[in-house]
């Protein structure tokens, strides 16, 4: 069996960023069902870092890393959506990205069209398909109809500015919250109808203010913690509330009969790998995404590009809130 090199970010504990080592490792021939990958591009997300903390537990030693694209090199027994040569991203479990070449399911993987770049298709897979579940398949009682009102925090980051691009697409008036005048503006820029800087304005007045008072049909929360209980304040009865992250901190436990008196609201924590958890699933999905972003409704901004060798610096910059749409990992 033929045995190829590759450099890859790992980690041996959990901890901070330091924690992430360049290390080489070797990489054998796909099995049934998988695809050998040689990456030309990788996408950094906040999920690495709840990985790399321990907050999301994994068996240790851990190769981090969600996202990739670059080039098929091998295909194992089984596989027939994908053949050697094709141009391919992924969002996908189990991590491991983080690397020049690894061997992978090749059931989340799906060829890239030609007129989106390895360096956009890196950027967007995890954060796109994200955007695609939340705004078409994670949907209020009654569904979303243009017009309708909708919270989404961290409107500026990876996820939030694909979002609000789609969110406008599909006629909705999404309210985007960041944490600088810089980042509601750049909210702004790309399809929030309205902005709210959650450090200086309280956003739970500034929605009722928005809507007279209605509240929202849905929030989509990555944040977690520092915005859970006045986002269910935010909304209309009968709404939705859909966590989906943890940048702040893991919600605290509730008790669910808080939520009748409040508007008989729904709750749901949401992932992405439920919704990617078969081949058709996923094809339809990154369909969707790639049809959005060929057609020029969605521009995916990558504002950080790091080394591979320095992902620990990008890490650092991602938890102190400095990054803002998409970052990758160069090779």
């Amino acid at each position: 069996m033929s045995q190829h090199t590759s450099r890859a970010i790992r980690i041996e504990q959990n901890g901070g960023p330091e924690q992430l080592k360049l290390v080489a490792v070797a990489v054998g021939e796909p099995g049934p069902g998988e695809i050998r990958i040689r990456h030309h591009a990788v996408g950094l997300n906040f999920i690495d870092v709840y990985q790399r903390s321990g907050l999301y537990p994994m068996p240790l030693p851990l190769q981090l890393g969600m996202e990739a694209a670059g080039v098929v090199e091998a295909v194992g027994a089984g596989v027939s959506h994908l053949k050697v040569g094709d141009r391919a991203a992924y969002a996908s479990q189990p991590p491991g990205s983080y690397c020049e070449l690894r061997v992978m399911p090749a059931k989340c993987v799906c060829r890239l069209p030609d007129a989106i770049s390895f360096e956009t298709g890196a950027a967007m897979m995890l954060k796109g398909l994200t955007a695609q579940y939340l705004l078409k398949r994670t949907l209020p009682q009654g569904g979303l109809q243009a017009g309708d009102f909708v919270l989404f925090h961290a409107a500026a980051g990876g996820v939030g500015l694909i979002a609000c691009q789609w969110a406008r697409a599909l006629g909705l008036q999404l309210i985007g919250t960041a944490g600088s005048d810089a980042k509601c503006a750049l909210a702004k820029q790309h399809g929030a109808a309205f902005v709210i800087n959650y450090s200086s304005e309280d956003f739970l007045a500034r929605v009722k203010e928005i809507t007279a008072g209605k509240g929202v049909k849905a929030v989509y929360d990555s944040v977690g913690k520092d915005t859970w209980d006045k986002s269910l304040d935010c909304l209309a009865p009968f709404g939705l509330m859909a966590s989906f992250g943890n940048a702040s901190g893991p919600v605290a436990p509730f008790a669910p009969g808080i939520l009748g008196p409040k508007g008989s609201l729904y709750v749901t924590r949401q992932t992405l790998f439920s919704h990617i958890g078969t081949r058709d699933s996923t094809q339809a999905m990154a369909d969707d995404l790639f049809a959005a972003v060929t057609s020029g409704q969605v521009t995916i901004r990558i504002d950080q590009r790091y080394p591979l060798a320095d992902a620990a610096q990008a890490h650092r910059d991602l938890e102190a809130r400095k990054t803002t749409g998409c970052t990758i990992l160069t090779l």
